[in-house]
């Protein structure tokens, strides 16, 4: 579902614009519209964390400087919210709109409503941190599906091998997250409510970034993007 813009006033994005001195540095080495960019992209998402999107834009700069992404489509999980939220973003950057706000899982052995615990592990069952370059769509036992490859080694390039992908899944859904508390948990995959997975994957598939976020101080501290 297409998310009609919200307005938020200036003293919000102030606030959600504060970065660490660290962060501050990064910003600063980016291209000159970087903080254009940022600014525009919190209009958009309000409700993102503020240093989510930040390092979400500098993954995606390096990455692009790497060849990535012709398409300017930046999608963005936030795994520092709760399930039962939407946590999902999926940005157009040739126009700093939002396109899309959507529920999406985390895996099982990462936690219950908000996940802490995160591998890149085979048989973990847990989540992946990190930049993800998506590949093409397929039928799976999901249904239509999107693989995904991931670009930092030690975190998520297992990712394929691992047939973490994209897929749509009965347990996200905002009644299930009122039954229960929390979405359903998936083996590591981003599962996504079945009434949008079709139109999401659609939009950001063949190789376009997906950056999952969560304050995690080893990724944070030895992720190649960051």
């Amino acid at each position: 579902m297409i998310i009609v813009k919200k307005s938020v006033q200036l003293s919000l994005l102030t606030g959600a614009l504060l970065l660490t001195q660290h962060a501050i540095a990064q910003t600063a080495a980016m291209p000159k519209d970087f903080e254009a960019t940022l600014h525009a992209l919190c209009h958009e998402a309000p409700g993102l964390n503020p240093r989510a999107l930040q390092l979400g834009l500098v993954s995606y700069q390096k990455a692009r400087a790497q060849g990535f992404d012709k398409q300017q489509i930046l999608t963005i999980v936030d795994y520092s919210q709760a399930s039962t939220v939407p946590r999902l973003w999926v940005f157009d950057l040739k126009n700093n709109n939002l396109l899309f706000q959507e529920l999406v899982a985390h895996a099982k052995n990462s936690g219950e409503n908000i996940p802490t615990v995160f591998s890149n592990e085979p048989q973990s069952l847990k989540s992946s941190l990190g930049l993800f370059v998506t590949g093409e769509p397929y039928q799976g036992q999901h249904g239509y599906s999107l693989r995904l490859n991931g670009l930092e080694k030690g975190f998520n390039e297992n990712a394929a091998a691992r047939n973490i992908v994209m897929h749509a899944a009965n347990y996200v859904s905002a009644q299930f997250a009122a039954s229960h508390g929390r979405l359903g948990r998936s083996f590591g995959c981003f599962a996504l409510n079945p009434r949008v997975a079709s139109v999401v994957i659609n939009t950001i598939k063949a190789g376009t970034l997906l950056f999952a976020y969560a304050p995690d101080r080893n990724w944070l501290s030895h992720s190649n993007y960051l």
